[in-house]
């Protein structure tokens, strides 16, 4: 017949102790202080039953989190709030947890995060806009080891995969709206217009090309921000502050104007704000249009015209498409790995809503 295992009940009754006791003392728990007595008396116990410790079993390495990581360059504008709410939610569906790296624009804290990736080895790596210039190399490099997704610029050609999104084509569409309604002198409120934020640039560009072949391209304001604006730590406010101060500065010098664009809808805010601080009715004596559709723009006492891009939708697909670039390195083909590029394009949609309108001439021709 099969002897019966001693267990530590055993030996605690044996002993006069507690089974907690046991437990501890034969595990060696050196965070509880016992007597001398009592550990000796323990194991004197439990040699005499002849007591034999389980074998521990061997933890596995603990199964690795399924990480991905998201560069973003500014968590003060509700568009990049959006597109991570987007990857969350497509990420939280298929079990993976997200690491955000926030390098608010800043070169080094941008290196310092990609430099982490080694160490780090997350399963797919998203930015939610281009990688600065000086780190594309280091970005493509990544990717041949870590599936990398860009939320992009069309314009700038990575060899990644990629959401793009063609910032002239939004210009232009917002630039038609306006010559629509009749708009001539206008004007178009961004952020600083450097190398490195070329999709603000090309923003800009297509607006100025849709007046352009209108022969009008001489009738556009472009009022941006000083470069140094780029080099602070953004704020909650920045970008509206951009809008309400360069604003006022357009009001004073160029009271012609009867719209006025902003970049994103967060300096459409603060040209909102700066129009009705001057006592400027809108749309009445100023059309404001913004970029982005926000949560914000489609508040009823805001109710701002701007662009519809599908931020949300464009954050699930670069969860996706990493999804996929995963799911391919798991599957062999004829024991050749598979090697693709994605690459998707939402059209975008005008939205009007309460701040663009006929200008005031027009206005007064039409009565």
């Amino acid at each position: 017949m099969r002897k019966r295992k001693v267990t530590s009940m055993d030996i605690a009754k044996a002993a006069g102790v507690s089974q907690s006791t046991v437990s501890m003392v034969l595990n060696k728990k050196y965070n509880v202080s016992f007597s001398k007595e009592t550990v000796e008396k323990v194991e004197r116990v439990a040699k005499e039953l002849g007591y034999v410790p389980q074998k521990r079993k061997h933890r596995k390495e603990s199964k690795k989190e399924k990480l991905l990581v998201v560069f973003c360059s500014n968590l003060t504008n509700p568009y990049y709030v959006m597109l991570l709410q987007g990857i969350e939610s497509r990420a939280k569906e298929q079990g993976f947890g997200l690491f955000v790296c926030n390098t608010q624009r800043d070169l080094h804290m941008e290196e310092r995060y990609l430099k982490m990736m080694w160490e780090l080895k997350p399963l797919g790596i998203i930015y939610t806009c281009n990688p600065s210039h000086c780190f594309m190399e280091l970005v493509e490099e990544l990717s041949r080891s870590i599936p990398v997704a860009i939320i992009n610029n069309q314009n700038e050609r990575l060899n990644v995969d990629a959401v793009e999104l063609d910032n002239s084509k939004l210009g232009r569409m917002m630039a038609e709206h306006l010559l629509e309604l009749g708009h001539r002198k206008v004007a178009y409120v961004a952020p600083p217009l450097t190398t490195r934020q070329k999709q603000r640039s090309k923003r800009v560009e297509g607006f100025l090309n849709g007046f352009a072949e209108k022969g009008l391209k001489d009738q556009v304001i472009i009022k941006a921000a000083r470069e140094e604006i780029d080099l602070d730590v953004a704020h909650i406010d920045s970008e509206y502050k951009i809008g309400y101060e360069l604003t006022r500065e357009l009001l004073k010098e160029s009271p012609e104007v009867t719209a006025i664009v902003g970049l994103n809808d967060m300096i459409a805010f603060g040209i909102l704000d700066a129009l009705h601080e001057a006592k400027l009715k809108v749309p009445g004596d100023m059309s404001v249009m913004g970029c982005d559709n926000t949560l914000f723009a489609r508040m009823h006492k805001v109710d701002l015209t701007t662009i519809e891009h599908f931020v949300i939708f464009k954050g699930r697909d670069a969860c996706d498409i990493i999804m996929k670039k995963i799911a391919s390195h798991n599957t062999k083909y004829s024991d050749i790995e598979p090697i693709s590029t994605y690459h998707v394009e939402y059209e975008p949609k005008l939205i009007v809503r309460g701040t663009t309108s006929y200008p005031r001439e027009i206005k007064r021709r039409r009565r």
